[in-house]
Order: C-alpha cells, then structure tokens, then sequence
C-alpha cells in the first residue's frame, strides 16, 4: 500500500534545497551527500569497499563521487598502512562546516515551513 506524502516534510526538504541553490555551498548529487553524511554519521574507518557495500553501490560509483568530494576538500582519502591494498576515507574540517552549514539551513527551513504551513496544507 502506498503512503501519503508528507507535505511538510517535502516542503522543508524544497525550503532547504533552495536555500543551498542559493548559496555559495558545494551543489552535491544525491549520491555524493549521502556518500558524505556516510562517512560523518557512522563509525571508522571507512574504506572505498566498506562504503560500496554500505550503499549497495559499485566501488566505481564511490570512487568517482570521493573524487569530486575529495576536490572540494569534504573528505580526503588515505593509503591503510596496516593493509596497503585498502584506501581509508577520512572526514576534513571543511566537510564538517559544510554539514553543519547543511544541518542549519534544515532547521531554518523546518522553522519557516512551521511559520507559514498553512499555505501548504
């Protein structure tokens, strides 16, 4: 059986989207913020094969969006030197700001929507 839509919900998803649009921020994918918050909600280490199973994604797909993160400086990637067939994949200063900066736009998003819900509704 489906489920209803949540309207507020989406709208705040919408409201947030829009507000990092918006923004100076890094305009990630789907796979790539899911690849992010991967890497800074769940525990270490984090390896290019561990993170494919996770998301039940080939290891082409993870290395090629670790790329484009690893150019904006969100996470950055190093050899395991207890195993040197595997890369572990490790958080950055800047992936934290930008998830917090992620993190602030859905509370003021949720925030707005609460405030003006009943044109939604």
């Amino acid at each position: 059986m489906a489920e209803k839509t949540n309207p507020r919900m989406l709208k705040i998803w919408h409201t947030a989207n829009l507000d990092g649009v918006r923004s100076d921020a890094p305009d990630l994918t789907m796979r790539q913020m899911t690849l992010l918050l991967t890497v800074y909600m769940t525990r270490d280490p984090h390896t290019v094969r561990g993170l494919a199973a996770k998301m039940n994604v080939t290891k082409p797909v993870i290395t090629r969006a670790l790329d484009t993160l690893g150019r904006m400086g969100l996470i950055k990637r190093k050899r395991d030197e207890s195993d040197r067939r595997n890369v572990l994949v490790q958080r950055t200063v800047k992936g934290a700001v930008y998830l917090s900066e992620v993190s602030d736009r859905i509370l003021a998003a949720e925030k707005l929507v609460d405030e003006d819900m009943g044109d939604y509704e």
